[in-house]
């Protein structure tokens, strides 16, 4: 099972790899945006689809790789007082109750509205430019699936922490 955690585990961080690009990009985006409005004196087209598909990628990349990390917002006022064992046992818990079947119902209906998406050749109507929006909708499902296989195997590490009392690396 090692393996294929650890293809998992790399997934991911190629994942936040490919986010952290997504991100530089929309940087660069926002500021030749506000170069060409306020300094020309001529604003883009593209640049509020391409700013809404950056950043709705970025973060869609970015969840596997926070989960992989463990970076999550959570509330730890008693979790942080824990032994790794009970948070393991309070993780598994979550994680089978919660967190497993939402990003589940979440990838199907993200799988959904990407077929969809690419049956109609989707476009965006927010501007003047009517980008294809399919490929954003393939970045949301890739990203959420992602999300779900980290958390899954997550929820492996954790049960086994949880059975066993150690950690599982």
């Amino acid at each position: 099972m090692r393996p294929v955690l650890r293809v998992i585990d790399a997934i991911s961080d190629w994942a936040g790899k490919i986010a952290r690009w997504f991100s530089l990009f929309l940087i660069l985006i926002i500021v030749f945006e506000v170069f060409m409005r306020y300094v020309l004196n001529a604003p883009t087209k593209f640049s509020y689809e391409v700013s809404i598909a950056l950043g709705a990628s970025l973060y869609a990349m970015g969840y596997a790789y926070t989960e992989s990390k463990r970076a999550h917002v959570r509330v730890d006022v008693f979790y942080i007082h824990m032994s790794p064992r009970t948070k393991a046992i309070f993780d598994s818990f979550g994680g089978l109750i919660f967190f497993i079947p939402l990003i589940a119902f979440v990838v199907f209906a993200a799988w959904n509205k990407m077929i969809w998406s690419w049956s109609v050749l989707e476009k965006s109507v927010e501007g003047f430019w009517y980008p294809p929006w399919y490929p954003l909708r393939t970045m949301i499902f890739l990203g959420w699936s992602l999300l779900l296989m980290q958390g899954t195997a997550n929820f492996y590490r954790n049960v086994y922490r949880a059975v066993k009392g150690k950690a599982y690396d």
